[in-house]
């Protein structure tokens, strides 16, 4: 397959730039329709990756795109400010200080709750506006006299007075923020963004502190509606109040659902869409009030239709025009020669040389209401130690789990890992310390390829909970290629590194879910039920494949096969109702009374 020409879509967006000032117009489109559709689109970039990328819906955008723009028509005629760019920029900042202390209120809570707060501190900016704030921003009245557009070098000022020259102007602001956006969703950052949007839970496992990377992206979104607010101040010449409506925030969202999330490209589009529609039905088809009518319903329409907007649309029917490439497999002693050969690169932290405890948990209880899920247990695991946890159903296994990785705290009991204690610690601290797991029902990001999954997971070990490199290339993340690659071939999955996820075969999807665990680098690994559901065959190759992952690893597994269980580990700890009922190596568990009483229905009143 031939190599991606670099910057493709920046020289495809420039020259589309280039080309519109010459078609929009001799069909009918006034230059102040085109340089809307450059400021909605900026607006709109910076939403896409609020909602497209993060998955964060948020109808509070009108907020930040008058305060920047109000911020900015006021230094532009209140004050002595002349410069107006700059004026924009401190505007954009305002709005970004905005957006930080918007986004520690609304992001304490997820999906709705978190998109109708966002629609309350709209209309609380709304009501600011036009109230207590009247004297700066001019209330009903908006702020008339912006200047036009202008760019101060200070030595000189170049003035954009004609309709192209102030087309160059907004158009090249777009161009600048659809560069600056392509970077950020190419970057580690960017990436994480994406595991986000696609299961927040497991990318908070993974190590990875999301709180802040959805705040940080919360203010970016900000600071492009709020240079979006400025450019239409310096547009018109007028800082209109109604920036702050909700009917803004609404049009944002529309224009981007119709041109297409998640993809930067489609709020531009969705914007022209909007726009252009919008000036026909009122300009030469004179609907009068219809108009909103008509456009509504052509919403509608586009949105059942086209279900991933303008955007995927060409997408789609670029892949039908010109086919893709499947991934084909590779044979499998190729594939099981390839894991062998590159296992022992896999980055982990090593326990080699221990002796002791890696993990102890001591009178660990677990309560929800009147329930007792786990009581009083005592549970310790050696360095390189491979112990099992058997059970019936209802025995607390999986609550057990959660407690050891710190996804729920106990109610009583404490747990020591490598010799301190994580009993209060959170899941995403845990992982970076050395503990993580691996789920019984898949929890990877299905919309992603395999190779992003894997870098999802290596990112947090290599990058810590959080890092701002939002316009750092991935590929210059030292370590992540090489962390990936070994995981995949450890996993048995190197030939399907560029396969998305929701392709894979079902027990391609648990090796998976295994090698997410693995590019953490675990020096205890937790697997849940990691032969749920395979076939003899899946489960033979998949107790081979954790025997050479123990190597140098310490490693708890549950799993309801026991022939395969019993084959894999060293010594085994049966639960029952929430308490250990005995342990002991595999051949001891096996001949136990009480552990055959417990699976066939409980073990009797008097037994020990």
């Amino acid at each position: 397959m031939s190599r991606k020409i670099p910057f493709f879509a920046e020289l495809v967006t420039l020259l589309v730039l280039i080309a519109i000032p010459f078609i929009l117009p001799p069909l009918g489109f006034t230059p102040a329709t085109i340089n809307r559709i450059m400021i909605f689109g900026l607006v709109g970039i910076g939403f896409d990756l609020l909602f497209g990328y993060t998955g964060l819906l948020s109808f509070g955008q009108s907020a930040f795109f008058g305060t920047g723009g109000m911020f900015a028509a006021y230094l532009l005629t209140q004050t002595s400010f002349t410069n107006v760019v700059l004026a924009i920029i401190l505007g954009t900042i305002v709005a970004a200080v905005a957006g930080y202390l918007v986004g520690l209120v609304a992001l304490r809570r997820t999906g709705i709750y978190f998109a109708m707060i966002t629609v309350a501190i709209a209309e609380v900016f709304f009501f600011m506006e036009f109230n207590p704030l009247s004297e700066y921003t001019g209330g009903e009245n908006g702020l008339p006299g912006v200047p036009s557009a202008s760019l101060g070098l200070g030595f000189t000022t170049i003035q954009f007075k004609t309709d192209l020259e102030q087309y160059a102007f907004f158009a090249f602001w777009l161009f600048v923020g659809l560069v600056i956006a392509l970077r950020i969703v190419r970057s580690p950052f960017g990436l994480v963004m994406r595991a986000i949007r696609e299961n927040p839970d497991r990318a908070t496992a993974l190590g990875h502190n999301i709180h802040s990377y959805k705040l940080v992206v919360f203010i970016v979104a900000a600071m492009y509606a709020g240079f979006g607010g400025g450019l239409l101040a310096v547009m018109q010449g007028f800082m209109p109040p109604d920036a702050f409506m909700f009917a803004t925030s609404g049009e944002i969202v529309m224009q981007t659902a119709i041109g297409g999330a998640g993809t930067l490209f489609g709020p531009i589009l969705g914007a022209a869409t909007w726009l252009l529609l919008s000036d026909f039905f009122q300009t030469v088809l004179n609907l009068g009030a219809t108009w909103k009518l008509i456009l509504g319903i052509v919403f509608v329409l586009l949105v059942v239709f086209l279900r991933r907007g303008l955007a995927g649309a060409f997408v789609d029917l670029y892949r039908l025009a010109f086919g893709t490439k499947k991934t084909t497999s590779a044979p499998a002693a190729a594939v099981h020669n390839t894991a062998a050969a590159t296992a022992g690169a896999l980055r982990h932290k090593s326990t080699r040389n221990k002796s002791g405890h890696i993990i102890e948990a001591k009178g660990l209880t677990k309560h929800y209401g009147g329930i007792a899920a786990n009581s009083d247990i005592d549970f310790a695991v050696n360095y390189g130690e491979i112990r099992g946890i058997i059970g019936p159903n209802g025995a607390g296994k999986s609550t057990f789990f959660k407690m050891l990785t710190c996804e729920v705290q106990p109610t009583s009991g404490t747990i020591k890992f490598d010799g301190r204690d994580i009993t209060h610690m959170n899941v995403t601290d845990a992982c970076q310390i050395g503990l993580t797991k691996s789920y019984q029902i898949n929890q990877l990001f299905e919309r992603l390829t395999v190779r992003q999954n894997l870098m999802i997971s290596a990112l947090a070990e290599l990058r810590g909970t959080f890092k701002l490199d939002l316009l750092k290339s991935l590929d210059r993340v030292r370590g992540l290629g090489a962390q990936v690659e070994s995981t995949a071939a450890l996993v048995h999955l190197t030939h399907r590194l560029n396969a998305p996820v929701a392709d894979l075969a079902y027990g391609e999807k648990r090796r998976l879910e295994v090698g997410l665990a693995l590019a953490t680098s675990p020096s205890l690994l937790l697997l849940d039920e990691p032969l749920a559901g395979m076939s003899a065959e899946e489960r033979v190759e998949t107790v081979a494949l954790l025997k050479s992952i123990a190597q140098d690893r310490t490693l708890v597994v549950i799993d309801h096969d026991m022939d395969s269980l019993f084959e894999l580990v060293e010594r085994v700890t049966v639960l029952q109702e929430g308490r250990i009922l005995v342990e002991g190596t595999p051949d001891e568990i096996k001949n136990n009374a009480q552990v055959q009483e417990a699976y066939l229905g409980g073990v009797h009143g008097d037994a020990e």
